[in-house]
């Protein structure tokens, strides 16, 4: 039971991270002006892609590339409609 309470806090406490870097992701490019997030979100689009084939060709689960995809297409949308 102690090590299914220590992944349980452990899993809290990067979803935590995430939402702390996602609060902040969305302020930069907020702040930005539209060229500047243009550009950014067009290294964003190459950068992804780099990641997308690791996460496809590495050990990782279902459930991180469904998270990844989805929060891909989020921010491409704020980028695209801020």
């Amino acid at each position: 039971m102690k090590d299914l309470q220590e992944a349980t806090e452990r899993i809290c406490e990067l979803k935590g991270s995430l939402i702390a870097l996602d609060a902040l992701m969305t302020a930069v490019l907020h702040a930005l002006p539209e060229a500047e997030r243009h550009d950014a979100m067009r290294r964003f689009a190459m950068h992804a892609e780099v990641a997308r084939t690791v996460l496809l060709h590495g050990s990782v689960s279902d459930h991180t590339i469904a998270a990844f995809e989805h929060d891909v297409k989020r921010l491409a949308a704020f980028g695209a409609g801020s």
